[in-house]
C-alpha cells in the first residue's frame, strides 16, 4: 500500500516526464544493442574480428565520454540541456546507422555520437534524484520504477527489433529508433525541469569521488557483479546447446524469464530500503546472485535453470533499482558523477566479462565460466560488507 502511495504522489507531469524519457530512450537503446552484430556482420559485412573490435570500441569511448560529460554537468549545471543534447545526438547516430554501411565511419563518428547518446540515461537519473531532493520526495523508489521503466523497454524493444529486422530490414528499424528519440527530445523539452546546481557539502569540492573508499570499493563490487551478469549473458545459450545439448530456445526462454521477474524487484527494492537501508539489501542482492551461480554449477536440467531464474532476477533487480542511488548517496551534490560511476561499472564489467569468458572456456569448458563467476560473485559480496550504509 506505500508502494502504490508513493506511486500516486508522483504522478504529476513533470514525474510523468521522467518515466516516458526513461522508457522511450530504453526502447531507442533496446531497438538498436541486440541486433548490432547482427547489422554488422550482414549489412556492413565485416569479418568476426572486427565485430568484437566494434563492441571494445564502444565500451571504452563510452566509458571516457559519460565519465567526462558526468563531472562536467557537476559542474556546470542544467542536466536538462545535456538530456536534450544526448537525445539529438540519438537521433543521428540512429539516421547515420540507416544509411551508413561504411565500418570505419560507424566505429568513429558512430561511436562518438552513440556513447553521447547513451550518457541521457545516467543524467536522467541524476536530474530525478536533484528534482527528488528539492521536492522533499523518496528518492529511492521513484528511481526504482524508473529503472523498471527501462526494463520493461528491453522485454519489449528486443523482439521488435528482430522483427523490424527481419521483415522490413536495418533501415527502417534504425529508423524506428530514430522516432524513439525524436519522442525523447520533444518530452523532455516541454516537461523536464531545469534545476539549479545542488550545493556542494563543504569540504567536499576539490575532493576526487576515488578517494572515498566507499565509493572506491562499491564502483570495484558493483563492476565485479556485472562482470558476472556479463558471463552469464555471453556463456548462457553455447553451454545450453553445447555442453547439455538442449533447444537454443531455452536461452530465450531463460532470459525473457528473468527479465519479467526483476521488475516487480526492483520495485520492492525501492520500498524496503526506506526500512533497512541500502547496503542490507546490497548483501541480499549478492547473496542471491551467489545461489544463483552456485545453482548453474551444480544444476543441469531445464526446470533446474528455470527456477533459477528468481534467484537471478532478485540479484539483478536489487542492484539495479537501488545500486544507482548507493553511489548518489555516496557523493552528494555529485549526482552525475555518482550516476555515471554506476552506469560505467557496468561497461567496465562487460568489459572484463568477454575477456575472462573468452580465455576460460577456450581453456577448460563453458561450465567453468560460472564457476568463475561464482568466486567474483563472493569476493562481490565481501566487498559490499565493506561500505558503509546509507
Amino acid at each position: 500500500m506505500n508502494m502504490l502511495s508513493a506511486l500516486r504522489e508522483r504522478s504529476d507531469p513533470v514525474s510523468l516526464s521522467f518515466l516516458g524519457v526513461t522508457f522511450t530512450t530504453g526502447m531507442a537503446v533496446a531497438l538498436q544493442v541486440p541486433t548490432l552484430s547482427l547489422f554488422l556482420s550482414q549489412e556492413v559485412q565485416v569479418r568476426p574480428f572486427l565485430v568484437g573490435m566494434f563492441y571494445t570500441i564502444n565500451a571504452v569511448v563510452g566509458i571516457l565520454i559519460s565519465q567526462w560529460l558526468g563531472h562536467r554537468s557537476d559542474r556546470k549545471g542544467d542536466r536538462k540541456q545535456l538530456i536534450l543534447l544526448c537525445c539529438l545526438c540519438g537521433v543521428m547516430v540512429s539516421l547515420l546507422f540507416a544509411f551508413n554501411r561504411n565500418y570505419w565511419m560507424l566505429a568513429s563518428l558512430g561511436v562518438v555520437l552513440g556513447s553521447i547518446a547513451g550518457t541521457s540515461s545516467p543524467q536522467l537519473f541524476a536530474l530525478a534524484r536533484e528534482h527528488s531532493d528539492r521536492e522533499g520526495r523518496r528518492a529511492d523508489m521513484f528511481s526504482s520504477v524508473m529503472r523498471a521503466q527501462f526494463s520493461l523497454a528491453w522485454v519489449i524493444g528486443p523482439p521488435l527489433a528482430f522483427a523490424i529486422a527481419i521483415g522490413y530490414g536495418f533501415t527502417f528499424m534504425y529508423l524506428a529508433s530514430t522516432l524513439a528519440f525524436l519522442v525523447c527530445c520533444a518530452i523532455a523539452w516541454r516537461w523536464l525541469p531545469s534545476l539549479p546546481l545542488p550545493p556542494v557539502p563543504v569540504g567536499d569540492e576539490k575532493v576526487s569521488s576515488w578517494r572515498d573508499p566507499d565509493v572506491r570499493i562499491l564502483f570495484l563490487a558493483s563492476t565485479l557483479m556485472w562482470t558476472c551478469n556479463s558471463m552469464y549473458l555471453i556463456n548462457m545459450p553455447l553451454y545450453i546447446t553445447r555442453e547439455l545439448g538442449m533447444d537454443e530456445k531455452l536461452a530465450g526462454m531463460l532470459m525473457g524469464t528473468a527479465a519479467a521477474l526483476e521488475i516487480p524487484f526492483m520495485l520492492l527494492a525501492g520500498h524496503y530500503t526506506a526500512r533497512f537501508g541500502k547496503r542490507p539489501m546490497m548483501l541480499v542482492a549478492v547473496l542471491a546472485g551467489v545461489l544463483f551461480y552456485a545453482g548453474l554449477v551444480t544444476l543441469h536440467s531445464e526446470q533446474g535453470l528455470l527456477m533459477l531464474q528468481l534467484f537471478n532476477a532478485i540479484f539483478i533487480g536489487i542492484v539495479a533499482g537501488i545500486g544507482m542511488s548507493y553511489f548518489q548517496d555516496l557523493m552528494p551534490g555529485r549526482a552525475g558523477v555518482a550516476t555515471t560511476l554506476f552506469t560505467n561499472s557496468i561497461r567496465t564489467g562487460s568489459i572484463v566479462a568477454g575477456g575472462i569468458a573468452g580465455v576460460v572456456a577456450e581453456l577448460w569448458n563453458y561450465h567453468a565460466v560460472f564457476m568463475v563467476a561464482l568466486g567474483l560473485a563472493l569476493l562481490s559480496l565481501l566487498g559490499c560488507t565493506r561500505v558503509r550504509n546509507v
